[in-house]
């Protein structure tokens, strides 16, 4: 599931029910006292687009809690995700990268909310009608993001690395690299693009993380609890988002251009914190992956450097 989303006529298309619903999650995580990652912009999304008309934005408003099988669960689930993926950036900044690139971005707030380090640029990659929309009510809330952020408005699908270099990327330069929630709706070809890219334009010390789906979606997602409840509920097919191709192996590819990686299952990271989503039967997460690669010590690879 992913924060990016497909372009339209109007802001409940361009947004896209998708990245909607990712809000929401993290909005109803917001309002735990445990809560594992606050975004305290995600409200003002939900609340600003009338597809969302009547979802809950707090836990209060979640009949069952965590036992309702849409909300309980994408809120522990996109909590959980967040925090993973905050924690892998920070990291990365921490440790000298100053260029934070979070492709197909949607309505992720990280520039505004997480502690950078000084001197580090947010770059946020996703297509038009999500960036104007985002951008508007950002506006709106005069908001002021804690990082340089860069915006750009561009297809995946297209050139977006030249978009990105000449937005003022620089590929001779660590990078940490975020596609939270991409690679599950991309064809095969398309995945691989974009990994190649990635690699191409990552200097020394850059990492990537990235959400993937493990093996073919099976014939009886359709009817997972998770899925159902988003169909019936909210209108999301689920199912019919996910690419049904056979999965290129992308840590694979990165490890044979001297990458090195990990991957985990969500269930790792609710132990590691002591909450989260926990397996159930028929369980839509359970093929999830979360991977995360740290490009060689040297310019091996690294096409990119000019």
């Amino acid at each position: 599931m992913t924060d990016a989303a497909p372009r339209g006529a109007d802001v409940s298309e361009a947004v896209g029910r998708t990245a909607l619903m990712v809000a929401a999650a993290r909005a109803i995580e917001a309002g735990r006292p445990d809560a594992l990652a606050r975004d305290g912009f995600a409200e003002h999304f939900v609340r600003a687009a009338p597809a969302a008309a009547g979802w809950p934005v707090h836990p209060d408003q979640v009949p069952g809690g965590d036992a309702d099988p849409l909300w309980g669960r994408l809120a522990r689930f996109f909590g959980l995700r967040t925090r993973v993926f905050d924690d892998f950036l920070l990291a990365q900044a921490t440790a000298g990268a100053r260029q934070i690139v979070i492709l197909g971005a949607g309505l992720d707030s990280r520039a505004y909310r997480l502690p950078w380090p000084a001197g580090c640029t947010v770059f946020e990659v996703d297509q038009e009608g999500v960036m104007a929309f985002k951008q508007r009510v950002l506006d709106r809330l005069d908001a002021t993001s804690a990082a340089e952020r860069v915006p750009l408005a561009v297809d995946l699908r297209g050139d977006w690395i030249a978009a990105l270099c000449a937005a003022g990327f620089d590929p001779a330069r660590p990078t940490g690299w975020a596609a939270e929630g991409l690679l599950p709706y991309l064809p095969p070809v398309a995945e691989q693009k974009l990994i190649g890219t990635i690699a191409a334009h990552s200097a020394a010390g850059s990492a990537l993380g990235y959400e993937v789906k493990q093996g073919l979606l099976p014939a009886a997602a359709h009817e997972y609890p998770l899925h159902t409840a988003a169909r019936e509920r909210i209108g999301v097919d689920l199912s019919a988002l996910f690419n049904a191709e056979p999965r290129p192996d992308s840590a694979a590819e990165l490890a044979a251009r001297g990458w090195s990686t990990t991957a985990h299952t969500p269930f790792e990271f609710s132990r590691r914190h002591g909450r989260g989503p926990v397996p159930e039967a028929d369980d839509t997460l359970a093929a999830n992956r979360w991977v995360f690669a740290t490009a060689p010590p040297s310019p091996r690879g690294n096409a990119g450097r000019r």
